[in-house]
């Protein structure tokens, strides 16, 4: 990734543009002041308008006691709905109403209204050159109409029945007396029209009344005539004789038939009796005969004396004898009366036949004059409908007609309208506001300057700037001091090594080297007793190297970019390394250079070390890349002092799903670097998800064009999971002491030959926060 990728040649200084307006502030003032000027002189000479109102309110006017009574329904009812209103409107504005408002008051003798009165010089020189039509071409009417329209403003009021009536004038009673009578010339109007319609109704009615009454007459007549020709009598129920006749016969057809099937029955049980001997105290009609229950009585008399008389004789007893013999009289004669029952019945049954017999002939008769009189009827209803119908059309022109005579004679026609609101006269001018034209004259006055002035200073050229990170500056080579001491052996051939790789980087200029002694030569001195020309304020030292915690291998999200202004670069005083380790500027520069979308710090003397990778970050954030900072220390070193608080959520949050990226991108609170702190989820928790590192690493390195990844003191192995095309990375370190020297050679043995070293002491921006010896805060 190239500089000029992501940064243009040359800036925009907004200090040194904003600066202008300053150093032109006389200039502006005196323009605003002048167009101000000139409006509230053209605000105070304009021609004062009035305006004036007046409401008209659409609604039925007709009294529930005169309304007609066959106006009832829905259908007769006037339409009030949007439209309805909407219509009125159009009526109100009409060229009807206008010109007989124009003309009660006179407006075409009113300069306001007709230019050709009183015409100025300018007006008339117009003219002569003929840049102007002439206005008496046009009628007076039409001219006084065009402007009355101009004027008016005719509207309904939203959701209610209330049209509002707007005019303006020069003159404020002219402004409140045309309103007031254009809503009396709209209601003098609808009377007009509703009396025209009533006079109209009672015209048309009464030479209809007049046919319409010898109709009903003549369809009357024909209605009896054609009655008494097809002698369709009326009887009951409004039916026909004939047909009455035929219904009473039936009934009595019926009621025989019955009678006939009833006796025929009762004697067909009396014959079966008499026939089989078998009882007939079963049957009705013997039981009821008085003769046959004295005759039973009598059997039963004479069945208890032959019972008693038992008791004392013998069955060949004379006397016993003369009673059997009377008991077998009294059966024969029950027998005998049963048959004489039954032949009365048979006769019943024989007489029924007969009169049923008579009945069908005469039914049969009654039915063929029903039919006949039943096509007579076809004739005689149409007859009667035609002529019902023409009455009834009658009655409703009677009706209507008293009605339209009675408003006609007392010349009472309500009108759906009325004024609710009539206008006043008004006080104050609405147009010219005096105070809003000069502020808001003002007001654009002062941006339109505002506008030009920055314009100016921009395309000067006096308010651009070169780019940041197009060019950079030769990078020299640290001095490597002559070593003394004893010290492991791998000690010197790493200082050798680096130095070497020093010499080999490709950067803008050669490299000065300093090559170091042979360790067989001479040992290597204590770096803690070199002299330097000027030592940079003590820092002490902290305790042992935490162990990489939990989050030493976690990942970050994409932010947008933001923009700051770079800080003043502070000359380096640092004393001079034996290590090769650069300092913050020419590791920025090395990354922005070499286009590398990682950079991962490890920090072996612990929290206070990761000052490196924060400076790093700002450094080339105030390059003007998108830079975000990835804190996967224990104590979360690198993140506070860029939050000033640990209590942000960060990358634990993201591993254990309790955020989203957009909740652990914070931006620094004084650059324009992004930054994920360690957060507060359970670390535990955090490392179960460690195998989305990678994917989280590669979301952030596809959104920014650097994620700097502080690892604390971790290993080879930790930082494992962090790496990718285009990583650099980086051992931050404050002394060269032995700690050091063994987490480098580590690392290079663990696959890392290009490890750069990096120290951030010698550059300390004024107001910007480093860790401390103990603490990030």
């Amino acid at each position: 990734m190239s500089v000029q990728s992501a940064a243009a040649d040359v800036d925009v200084d907004l200090r040194q543009l904003f600066a202008s307006l300053g150093r032109n502030w006389l200039r502006i003032l005196i323009f605003v002041l002048v167009v101000t000027g000139l409006a509230f002189t053209a605000a105070s000479f304009a021609t004062r308008h009035y305006k004036a109102q007046t409401q008209v309110e659409i609604a039925p006017r007709e009294s529930v006691y005169t309304r007609p009574s066959g106006s009832n329904n829905d259908a007769d009812k006037p339409i009030l709905d949007e439209q309805g209103v909407a219509t009125q409107v159009q009526i109100i504005s009409s060229n009807e109403v206008l010109k007989q408002v124009a003309q009660k008051l006179g407006l075409s003798r009113r300069p306001e209204f007709d230019e050709t009165i009183n015409m100025s010089p300018l007006s008339r020189l117009l003219l002569l050159l003929g840049l102007k039509s002439d206005p008496m071409d046009v009628p007076i009417d039409e001219r006084v109409l065009k402007k009355m329209r101009e004027k008016l403003n005719v509207y309904g009021v939203e959701k209610t029945r209330i049209i509002a009536i707007e005019f303006s004038s020069e003159d404020p009673k002219l402004a409140a007396a045309v309103p007031d009578a254009i809503a009396a010339a709209y209601i003098a109007g609808q009377g007009a029209a509703k009396s025209e319609s009533n006079t109209a109704a009672a015209d048309f009615l009464a030479p209809e009344i007049a046919d319409l009454s010898k109709q009903v007459k003549d369809a009357e007549a024909k209605v009896a005539a054609y009655r008494a020709q097809s002698g369709l009598l009326m009887g009951g129920n409004n039916s026909t004789l004939a047909t009455q006749q035929l219904a009473e016969l039936s009934t009595e057809l019926s009621r025989v038939r019955a009678n006939r099937a009833a006796a025929e029955g009762t004697a067909e049980s009396v014959r079966k009796a008499l026939q089989n001997g078998g009882s007939l105290d079963s049957l009705p009609e013997v039981l009821s005969s008085d003769l046959i229950q004295r005759l039973r009585e009598r059997q039963v008399e004479l069945r208890a004396n032959i019972a008693d008389m038992s008791t004392t004789l013998l069955d060949n007893h004379p006397r016993i004898r003369a009673a059997k013999s009377q008991l077998a009289d009294l059966d024969a004669q029950i027998r005998s009366e049963a048959q004489k029952i039954m032949k009365g019945l048979a006769m019943q049954a024989d007489a029924a036949k007969a009169r049923e017999s008579q009945l069908v002939a005469d039914v049969n008769t009654l039915k063929a004059a029903s039919a006949q009189a039943g096509e007579q009827q076809v004739g005689l209803d149409a007859l009667q409908r035609d002529a019902a119908a023409k009455r009834q059309q009658l009655e409703l022109y009677l009706t209507n007609y008293r009605e339209a005579a009675s408003r006609q004679d007392r010349n009472y026609v309500p009108v759906d309208a009325r004024i609710t609101s009539p206008a006043s006269v008004p006080s104050e001018p609405y147009f010219p506001k005096i105070g809003p034209i000069v502020g808001a004259a003002a007001a654009a006055s002062l941006l339109l300057a505002t506008i030009f002035t920055l314009l100016r200073e921009l395309f000067s050229g006096r308010a651009m700037r070169p780019a940041l990170g197009a060019r950079f500056e030769p990078i020299d080579e640290v001095a490597m001091p002559p070593a003394n001491h004893q010290e492991p052996a791998a000690g010197p051939e790493v200082a050798n090594a680096f130095a070497n790789r020093a010499a080999e980087t490709s950067w803008p200029e050669p490299l000065s080297e300093t090559p170091a002694q042979p360790p067989a030569a001479a040992e290597v001195e204590p770096v803690a007793k070199v002299e330097p020309a000027a030592e940079p304020e003590p820092v002490a030292k902290s305790g042992p190297a935490a162990e990489p915690g939990p989050v030493a291998e976690l990942e970050p999200v994409a932010e947008p970019e933001s923009m700051a202004e770079p800080e003043p670069a502070v000359e380096d005083r640092r004393p001079r390394s034996v290590l090769g380790e650069i300092d913050i500027e020419k590791a920025a520069e090395k990354l922005i250079a070499s286009g590398s979308a990682r950079a991962i710090f490890v920090s072996p003397e612990g929290d206070e070390a990761a000052a490196s990778a924060i400076l790093v970050a700002r450094e080339v954030s105030d390059a003007g890349l998108r830079v975000l900072l990835l804190d996967l220390t224990a104590s979360g070193a690198a993140s506070r002092p860029m939050l000033d608080s640990g209590l942000f959520p960060g990358i634990t949050n993201l591993l254990a799903s309790q955020a989203q990226f957009s909740d652990v991108i914070h931006s620094d609170l004084y650059s324009d670097c992004h930054v994920i702190p360690v957060g507060t989820a359970d670390p535990v928790r955090a490392m179960r998800a460690a195998d989305r590192l990678p994917i989280i690493m590669q979301s952030l390195t596809t959104a920014y064009d650097l994620v700097v990844v502080e690892c604390g003191p971790a290993d080879a192995q930790g930082i494992g999971r962090l790496g990718g095309e285009a990583t650099e990375v980086f051992l931050s370190m404050l002394e060269p002491d032995d700690e050091v020297t063994r987490a480098a050679v580590k690392l290079i043995e663990s696959g890392y030959p290009d490890l750069t070293l990096v120290t951030p002491l010698g550059h300390e921006p004024p107001g910007t926060p480093l860790p401390g010896r103990r603490s990030a805060a």
